[in-house]
């Protein structure tokens, strides 16, 4: 076996969702066993170019949940030609996961910040707990431009209305676009938001974690304003 063999598999996009002109969810059957944590991310090849994604299934599933912006050339590389591919259409994977932003499972409330795909990693965990045997309380806040870029927002809705111990509040940064005409939630940056909506006074840092995942900015704001205030964790995504 080449060492190449070793640290690769092959990938079949099998299911394919676009939900945007530039957002697109794909599921893909690895070649063997893949076992990862929630939370955790797989590098995807192809044309010999490769990019971590997280990933947003629970690994439990056959298959392999991704959800990817599209960043077009020449800040975009691998991104563009994986918006190409359909069903049927083969990549590579590396055999490791990698990423340490993963489940704290040693505190008791979790508050979990994301912009558009970076809620991935939070929908895998969210779909991991076993809530039955746990006294977990998971608040959940995800931030957008346009309304349509809420990849999860039935799913996390609908789960958050069966379960008490879920909190999902979708927050839209440009309410008066005329994309958004029919938004009547929450408005404002996610970063800006969740403290107003969140009663952090009464809260005990030791029992809590604060993760943050997606765009940059939004991730370094948020840990500079609350990372000496919570135990914090985070994900920046840089590399499209």
């Amino acid at each position: 076996m080449t060492d190449k063999n070793k640290r690769f598999t092959k990938g079949i996009i099998r299911k394919r969702e676009d939900l945007t002109s530039d957002l697109w969810k794909v599921w893909i059957e690895p070649g063997e066993k893949f076992n990862f944590d929630p939370g955790q991310y797989c590098t995807v090849g192809y044309k010999d170019i490769e990019r971590p994604y997280s990933i947003a299934s629970s690994p439990d599933e056959d298959l392999i949940e991704l959800f990817i912006e599209l960043v077009p050339k020449p800040l975009g590389n691998l991104t563009p030609l994986l918006h190409k591919l359909n069903v049927g259409a083969e990549i590579t994977l590396r055999k490791r996961p990698k990423g340490i932003f993963k489940f704290q499972s040693q505190f008791k409330n979790h508050i979990m910040i994301s912009t558009v795909t970076g809620v991935a990693p939070f929908v895998s965990m969210i779909r991991s707990i076993d809530f039955k045997n746990t006294d977990y309380k998971i608040w959940i806040f995800e931030g957008a431009s346009f309304i349509d870029e809420f990849g999860y927002s039935n799913e996390l809705t609908s789960v958050s209305k069966t379960n008490e111990k879920i909190s999902f509040t979708p927050t839209c940064s440009r309410p008066d676009d005329p994309k958004n005409s029919s938004w009547k939630g929450v408005t404002g940056r996610v970063n800006k938001i969740f403290s107003s909506i969140y009663d952090l006074e009464n809260i005990e840092k030791e029992d809590t974690i604060l993760y943050a995942c997606g765009h940059p900015d939004m991730v370094s704001d948020v840990e500079k304003k609350y990372s000496n205030k919570f135990n914090f964790i985070e994900e920046k995504f840089w590399k499209p």
